[in-house]
């Protein structure tokens, strides 16, 4: 996995992580890397200067990470809303604005999360703890 800073035409910039450089091409080439603040399709990478830590004490420790984990899924859940089994079928409502535009969290497979991606619409997985699995 690559972590570029992308910007769109707008100027807007923001994150994104592609499997590889050529991953990011295509799907960019395709239309289907988009601005999350006004959704234009103009993405391009956004110079980066290399991260180069000066010293161990920098590295995060897997707890750390872990935790930092939780607290993103929490900060997710706390601020969307749950649509349980029915999150594909609101996903495309709120995308082709026949609903309104929130953050929503349920439950999809596979295929569903599939065919959303390849309809333009961005989902995410949940971060999985290993308490979740208890």
């Amino acid at each position: 996995m690559i972590k570029y800073r992308l910007v769109c035409s707008a100027g807007h910039e923001f994150e994104g992580w592609f499997q590889s450089s050529a991953a990011f091409d295509t799907q960019a080439k395709k239309k289907q890397v988009s601005c999350l603040a006004c959704g234009s399709s103009a993405v391009t990478k956004a110079v980066m200067a290399p991260r180069i830590n000066a010293n161990s004490s920098t590295e995060v420790a897997p707890a750390d990470v872990a935790q930092r984990m939780r607290d993103l899924r929490d900060k997710l859940v706390a601020n969307s809303e749950y649509v349980g089994p029915q999150f594909a079928e609101e996903a495309r409502r709120i995308h082709y604005e026949e609903a309104d535009a929130r953050g929503i969290y349920g439950e999809a497979t596979l295929k569903d999360a599939l065919d959303l991606h390849e309809e333009g619409i961005a989902v995410l997985p949940l971060p999985q703890m290993p308490e979740d699995h208890n």
